[in-house]
């Protein structure tokens, strides 16, 4: 019967590897038999410890060293964007398989790595076999972890389907194994977590071997760029980011301010029990002006008109200051004063509530520009 197999081999017996350990020596052993197409998969621990990357310490202690961005923080658990570009918990720093009191840092370049094993391997058995560093990591949306390729040379890491068509004739556009991630997770069902089988290899993927003089992309290719990321923040820090008008590359393909608005206006809280409806709220862009500021406030107003409110209660935030370094916002004095023409326009009794502002020199100037501008409104209503 014919069909697709392939062949995973963990062997036992590799012992301890310590720093300045020959890697290619240690595989020759361990695989006698090697073969053109095989593929050689090596965990990361040793790598990292034959390179000299176990250090006296905690993951606390190390961990902003090997941190470029905080992707979420839930407790104990931080989840970051580490230097090589992998998004892990703790950076990928390790403190199991090692002495007490040690972690073991991820190796500093793993498709370089992978990269002189391939090499070492070819001018040792002639043999010409692809190499896939790997080490263990979550996923969203999934319990539990697997393993994944965090180097790689002379394989093809990622299978794109661009072009092709499946059986039925209709075209594929966006299907592309992760074919180093399949390896990795598939050579690690042979070496377990506890077995002591840091190596493997991988049989019947000679198709996906690059030629001897062709290392590949390596596994970095794999790593999705921050501006095609949807989930690059964690939910609770997306929410933060969002209303702190911080850098939209961390929402994926930046959006237009229309549409963060749009989101940000969905949340808005409209009131509850016998106040549902009762409540209005009208977010703003990060950088809007007086312009912005008013047609919100004329929003406002037709909609006290609308639902023939009896009186307002007004939340008077003066942290949309121009002059406030803390405000995302850009509102002047005149825009304030406006603003307060236009809710005493309105004829309702009405209640100011300041419960909003950073900078002292701003604060009491405008809260008195609102009030006067109340005033002036009630007036001529």
């Amino acid at each position: 019967m014919s069909g697709g197999r392939i062949e995973v081999l963990a062997p036992d017996g590799i012992g301890e590897v310590a720093a300045g350990a020959d890697l290619v020596a240690l595989l020759v052993d361990a695989f006698p038999d090697l073969a053109d197409g095989d593929v050689v998969v090596v965990t990361s621990k040793i790598v990292s410890k034959a390179e000299g990357r176990t250090t006296p310490g905690t993951r606390e202690d190390l961990l902003a060293g090997q941190t470029v961005r905080v992707v979420a923080r839930r407790g104990p658990t931080t989840i970051v964007e580490n230097r090589l570009g992998l998004v892990m918990a703790a950076a990928g720093i390790d403190n199991s398989n090692v002495e007490a009191g040690q972690v073991v840092l991820l190796p500093r370049d793993p498709d370089a790595s992978a990269r002189a094993l391939r090499t070492g391997l070819l001018a040792t058995t002639g043999h010409n076999v692809a190499v896939v560093v790997t080490d263990t990591a979550g996923r969203a949306w999934r319990q539990g972890q697997t393993d994944l390729a965090i180097g790689a040379a002379g394989f093809v890491v990622l299978d794109d389907h661009a072009g092709r068509v499946d059986s039925y004739g209709n075209p594929l556009a966006v299907t592309a194994p992760a074919l180093a991630d399949e390896v990795a997770g598939a050579a690690d069902l042979a070496q377990g977590k506890l077995a002591r089988r840091p190596v493997a290899v991988v049989r019947g993927l000679a198709a996906h071997v690059l030629g001897a003089d062709d290392d590949g992309p390596g596994a970095r290719s794999l790593r999705r760029p921050l501006a095609d990321d949807m989930f690059a923040l964690g939910a609770r820090e997306a929410v933060v980011a969002a209303l702190a008008g911080e850098s939209a590359e961390a929402f994926g393909a930046p959006a237009p301010a229309a549409d963060l608005v749009a989101a940000l206006a969905r949340v808005g809280v409209t009131g509850a029990a016998d106040g549902e409806g009762a409540n209005r709220n009208v977010p703003l862009a990060p950088g809007a002006g007086d312009t912005a500021w008013l047609e919100a406030i004329d929003d406002l107003g037709r909609f006290a008109t609308d639902s023939n409110a009896g009186a307002l209660v007004v939340a008077l935030g003066v942290d949309a200051a121009a002059g406030d370094p803390e405000s995302p916002l850009r509102v002047t004095a005149n825009g304030y004063r406006a603003a307060g023409r236009a809710l005493g326009a309105l004829g309702l009794p009405t209640v100011l509530v300041q419960e909003g502002g950073y900078d002292l020199t701003t604060i009491g100037p405008l809260v008195r520009e609102t009030l006067a501008g109340v005033q002036e409104g009630a007036t001529r209503a």
